[in-house]
């Protein structure tokens, strides 16, 4: 029938006699409705793209990190324990009236700058997998599993949520310290700078290993006793109490593998004179070093994160929870 095209199923009616403005036709529908159509050959009009999906997971665990910040300040039970070791530094550099051996640097402020290390190096490896393996009893990360988007939004947000965590403490010991006990703070831009980079390095150095750890971890009451050995023996011989020079040279070596001695040098760089180099085992800061080291455990974190939490996500389902919570029953109802 002249006049009339048929398309794909549409009975649209196409009435070419009437034209309004430059080469738009008037349709009828069946109906009688009339409306202008797309002019022939104009570009086809393009529907609005939907976000990418990482930008709403990146968004997602943005949001999920802002609430878990919050809930983090209105509970008193667990800002007490950074409290704690903030105040157990300000009490060890009180008592300290020595000078580090060969230089006039008060003996406190080479341990408040190792202190302030160990406080970043304890969020990241000790405090996230207790975290990590608490909200997995709990059954979050079978939930997350569930969720399309899930487990990167919650990585993204636990992120968000250590790293608040470990520069608010650390803001607050410098910050308290310096009023306190006359504490030492950086000097000029350049020491600023270091102590910010060091930081933002050390804790890409052990938030990746500390989520592959709570990965692996049977379960929160083992998790405390599995980790806290460990970093104690890191913290006395890694030089963040008191000189390394003092220490046997083979200790000084083992020490040298992992980040906390490094994040404690690079550190005591920003925080300290350039006369505290005296003290170090190298006669110098070794910045270079100190950024080569803590980027190699970023990445080995990060390769060893990534494959364990995958596999932790796999493993997840609703009978192991139930045998976790049913095994939790029995032991508690034996040590009661």
């Amino acid at each position: 029938m002249r006049g009339t095209d048929v398309t794909a199923g549409t009975d649209t009616t196409a009435t070419t006699g009437t034209t309004e403005g430059a080469g738009t036709k008037r349709t009828t529908s069946p109906a009688g409705t009339t409306g202008p159509v797309r002019p022939t050959g104009a570009a086809p009009v393009r529907e609005a793209a939907a976000p990418h999906p990482r930008r709403r997971y990146w968004r997602a665990g943005v949001l999920r990190g802002g609430i878990e910040l919050r809930h983090l300040l209105r509970n008193p039970k667990e800002l007490s324990g950074h409290l704690v070791n903030v105040v157990v530094a300000l009490v060890l550099a009180g008592y300290l009236s020595d000078k580090v051996p060969g230089t006039q640097v008060p003996m406190a402020h080479l341990t408040l700058s190792g202190f302030a290390a160990y406080l970043l190096f304890q969020i990241g490896l000790v405090n996230l997998p207790q975290i990590l393996v608490t909200e997995r009893e709990e059954g979050a990360l079978l939930r997350l599993r569930a969720t399309p988007g899930g487990i990167p939004a919650y990585l993204v947000a636990k992120s968000l949520l250590v790293v608040a965590m470990a520069f608010g403490t650390l803001v607050l010991l410098l910050g308290t310290a310096a009023l306190l006990v006359d504490g030492p703070l950086p000097h000029g831009p350049a020491g600023w700078l270091t102590l910010l980079w060091v930081s933002a390095l050390g804790l890409l150095a052990v938030v990746p290993l500390g989520a592959a750890i709570g990965a692996v971890l049977p379960n929160p009451r083992e998790a405390l006793a599995l980790i806290m050995l460990p970093v104690m023996a890191l913290l006395i011989t890694s030089g963040a109490m008191f000189p390394l020079s003092a220490l046997p040279e083979m200790v000084q070596k083992i020490a040298s593998v992992f980040p906390l001695k490094w994040m404690a040098q690079g550190l005591r760089s920003a925080l300290l004179p350039d006369a505290a180099r005296a003290a170090e085992p190298a006669g110098s800061w070794e910045l270079p070093t100190v950024a080569l080291i803590l980027t190699a455990w970023a990445v080995l974190g990060f390769l060893l994160a990534i494959p364990l939490l995958r596999r932790a996500a796999r493993r997840e389902s609703g009978s192991r929870l139930a045998e976790r919570h049913r095994k939790a029953s029995l032991s508690g109802g034996r040590g009661v």
